[in-house]
């Protein structure tokens, strides 16, 4: 039966459900017993499953991350909770250099079934050290799946594919989505990665975004359809692999991409799409490929500050309408 709840309790049923699926899938972070984790992710799991499967640890991502490692090629399925994305970097040697690699380097003999979770993302006033949106850093490593989820639903769909692959996945929730709410399926299986969703259909543009984007460019596909544009609204819901065939498709029919971003425009993962596209259907193009993405400064604390480095619904309804100038 289909229920409205938020994107941060539709996480938490997720890995509730893969627990009681399967034994072999556990939890480690900080905070997660009776705090519940942040946003309540993991509220009453530990009261459910115990001490030895939902673990507090101390206050060290490069021991979290490194025991993860460990335990998923002892044969578990650990779930890391590294809280804020910008934290995970004090574990990047264990996640890179080694969880990324052992598959490779042991030739398959040994693989490396764990998830990263990590909030990205702008949210009121958190400021430079916890508002980093770092998927193209992970999407750049050999080795690692990388999902961004944007809606309650895809929360606890991709969550659940995401404990189930076997490779290590960095798993990048949206802070400011934590509290929407949306319908969810509580009986729904997962949701296979590297499967965009195709938002709205249209053939004057296509509008190409991921995580919390998804939500500013439903805004402006509602308003440039009181214009009368058209667009295609792509979320690619996981960056790698992502989902060429959908976007590819789509770009032969409308001829036009823009792709919007919350993460720095500079070397984000936008430029991957734009030059994969670029190349593969130039001839097809009837505008230049436009990006959209924070710029290259460091998230203030100030909110005035913060809202300036935000892509709006009215940035991308500009674009769109330049790109889509006398269009046939």
């Amino acid at each position: 039966m289909i229920t409205e709840m938020t994107y941060a309790e539709a996480a938490r049923l997720a890995l509730e459900q893969e627990m009681e699926r399967d034994p072999r899938v556990w939890a480690l972070g900080e905070d997660l017993g009776p705090e519940g984790g942040l946003a309540g992710q993991y509220r009453g799991l530990q009261e459910k499953f115990g001490p030895d499967r939902v673990v507090d640890t101390p206050i060290s991502e490069s021991m979290i991350m490194a025991a993860a490692v460990g335990a998923a090629v002892a044969g578990t399925r650990p779930v890391a909770e590294l809280r804020f994305a910008d934290f995970a970097l004090c574990a990047a040697d264990e996640l890179v250099n080694q969880a990324a690699k052992i598959r490779y380097m042991f030739n398959g003999q040994s693989r490396v079934p764990l998830v990263t979770r990590q909030a990205v993302g702008m949210r009121g006033g958190t400021a430079a050290q916890h508002s980093q949106s770092t998927e193209a850093w992970w999407v750049h490593i050999p080795g690692l799946v990388v999902v961004t989820p944007a809606t309650p639903a895809d929360n606890h769909g991709l969550l659940k594919a995401a404990i189930r692959c076997d490779d290590p996945v960095v798993y990048l929730e949206h802070k400011g989505l934590w509290g929407m709410k949306g319908p969810v399926d509580p009986d729904a299986g997962p949701i296979p990665l590297g499967k965009a969703d195709l938002v709205r259909r249209g053939d004057d543009l296509t509008l190409v975004t991921w995580s919390g984007m998804r939500v500013e460019c439903a805004k402006a596909a509602e308003m440039l359809a009181r214009e009368g544009i058209a667009v295609d609204l792509i979320d690619l819901r996981t960056l790698w692999p992502w989902d060429r065939e959908k976007v590819f498709e789509s770009v032969s029919r409308t001829g036009r991409l823009l792709i919007a971003q919350e993460a720095v425009r500079v070397g984000g993962f936008g430029a991957e799409v734009a030059a994969e596209v670029g190349e593969a259907l130039w001839s097809k193009l009837r505008a230049p490929i436009r990006r959209l993405g924070a710029p290259r400064t460091p998230v203030p604390f100030s909110l005035p500050l913060e809202e300036a480095c935000r892509v709006s619904p009215e940035q991308i309804v500009a674009a769109a309408v330049e790109m889509t100038k006398g269009k046939t």
